[in-house]
């Protein structure tokens, strides 16, 4: 007898054409601004238009890609003010959201995010091989007390600022030092959640994102007068 429910592919094809799409933008692999056809596109992931065109939608929404109607979509330029506006969204977000999972929490999930956190350190990572442990770390941080559209807003505000940090430090070379401090930010933010303080952990929250706002703005700086530079 035929089951009433059949399996099905987990990921589809405009998915797995999103997800694709989404990786190279944000790590810049396709540049601010850059113009591409659905048809190349389609050619380079031996896909047909149909799911390019969705993927293409998905990313629109997302604001990583612009789309014109008879023209080449683009990919969505940086931009000072979308990147602020981003910020003020997350810091009006994240920190009452972590005043409320720093109850929730348990001590077996802080003690799995303590042995990520020290891998943050290690001097072989770049922010390109940190960047997808970095934000597994904070969805784990808050999930216990986000809903489904509020996980689904974080991540796509997470990944609006991601291109901006992943873009701009893959043009600097950091010096050791600076990943032992983006180990010991992270040890800050567990160490509140371990003292169970709603007020002290959304306050460690607000810190993290200030600094990390501040990282976007110099990331925009140093992609900014590379582009000028190299059109002078």
């Amino acid at each position: 007898m035929k089951p009433p429910v059949q399996p099905i592919e987990t990921r589809s094809v405009p998915d797995l054409v999103t997800a694709e799409l989404r990786r190279s933008i944000v790590s810049g692999d396709l540049a601010p601004g850059e113009t591409f056809s659905l048809r190349k596109i389609a050619a380079m992931l031996d896909v047909s238009f149909i799911p390019v065109r969705e993927a293409l939608r998905n990313l629109e929404g997302e604001g990583l890609v612009i789309t014109r109607p008879g023209r080449s979509a683009c990919v969505a330029p940086l931009d000072l003010d979308d990147l602020q506006g981003i910020y003020r969204i997350r810091r009006n977000l994240e920190p009452e959201l972590a005043g409320r999972s720093c109850l929730l929490i348990s001590d077996a999930e802080l003690d799995r995010l303590q042995t990520q956190v020290e891998d943050f350190g290690d001097p072989q990572h770049t922010i390109q091989t940190v960047y997808d442990s970095h934000h597994e770390f904070h969805a784990a941080l808050l999930a216990p007390a986000a809903g489904t559209w509020e996980m689904r807003v974080l991540n796509m505000l997470w990944r609006a600022a991601e291109r901006y940090i992943r873009i701009g430090f893959g043009r600097i070379d950091p010096a050791p030092e600076d990943k032992l401090r983006r180990r010991h930010a992270h040890e800050v933010l567990l160490e509140a959640f371990r003292r169970r303080d709603p007020d002290a952990a959304a306050e460690a929250v607000l810190v993290h994102l200030t600094r990390n706002e501040e990282t976007a703005l110099r990331a925009l700086a140093v992609v900014t007068d590379a582009k000028a530079a190299g059109g002078s």
